[in-house]
């Protein structure tokens, strides 16, 4: 089954590709970061990004797709802009076929570090580890790929769904 990690945000979206073999066995297949200019207004940055992870979609074909849920920020408007952001990556995906599933931050950095507080560095170097990539990710890949290993990890999929069916 291959899964799509998406770290969400309206001027760099993260994400992270990877393939559950059996019930245990993950291999890493891509990531990477798709950015908009900071000098664009904000519907043209939320075009750039779901443009970008439209064609991740269509050139990698994942079966599922792991988001991580909103959380609510002390600034408003980096609340709503994240906001749109999910908001547009979820019509990518569903417009793609695909649901899409969400995860708390904490219980990804405890599904990948063991405890809820981790810092991005450690969540990188765990994501690393576990997935044998040869450097650590930058910050929004590796949350994107960490995202998608917490999927591999807590979901299981609809019994008489075929996996791996691209």
């Amino acid at each position: 089954m291959r899964i799509l990690g998406i770290d969400p945000g309206s001027l760099r979206l993260g994400y992270g590709v990877i393939d559950r073999i059996g019930k245990a066995q993950l291999a890493y297949v891509e990531c990477g970061v798709i950015t908009a200019p900071a000098k664009q207004a904000r519907a043209e940055r939320l075009t750039t990004i779901g443009r970008g992870l439209r064609e991740v979609i269509d050139e990698l074909r994942p079966d599922e797709v792991a988001m991580e849920q909103a959380f609510y920020g002390k600034n408003v408007q980096s609340t709503l802009a994240l906001g749109e952001a999910r908001g547009v990556a979820t019509f990518i995906v569903t417009d793609r076929g695909l649901s899409v599933v969400g995860y708390a931050p904490a219980l990804v950095k405890r599904t990948i570090v063991g405890h809820g507080a981790a810092t991005k560095q450690q969540v990188g170097y765990l994501v690393r580890a576990l997935l044998a990539l040869r450097r650590v990710p930058e910050p929004d890949a590796a949350d994107a790929l960490a995202i998608a290993i917490c999927h591999a990890r807590q979901h299981r999929p609809a019994a008489g769904r075929p996996s791996g069916s691209r």
